[in-house]
């Protein structure tokens, strides 16, 4: 999966742009962690009960030089893609997913457009 400069979910409602004033220290300051190949990662637990290890991950990926990212909602093991945006059954968990990704808004890492 190539770094993108953009991304729509399947079934979400918006689309996602990396920040023109995204800065290092502010991926760092939102948890992001520096990988040894320079890029920031975040990955975050989307669950139905708090803290019950019984849900999906959510993993973000900025590149080095601040202009691409990867984003993906995989099962709990990190191997197979999710939609939850899919079913009304999973509504908690996009709830979850645009409360995360909103507060990376308000600290200027993304800009959202609705579809």
């Amino acid at each position: 999966m190539a770094f993108e400069k953009e991304i729509h979910l399947e079934d979400s409602k918006y689309k996602y742009t990396l920040s023109p004033s995204i800065k290092k220290y502010t991926l760092k300051d939102t948890t992001f962690k520096e990988t040894k190949t320079g890029n920031y990662e975040l990955t975050r637990n989307l669950e139905f009960i708090p803290n019950s290890n019984d849900g999906f991950l959510l993993k973000i990926t900025v590149n080095k030089t601040l202009d691409g990212f990867k984003m993906i909602i995989t099962d709990k093991s990190g191997l197979r893609r999710v939609n939850i945006f899919d079913s009304e059954e999973n509504e908690p968990l996009a709830e979850k997913f645009y409360f995360q990704l909103d507060s990376l808004i308000d600290r200027n890492v993304f800009t959202k457009e609705e579809i």
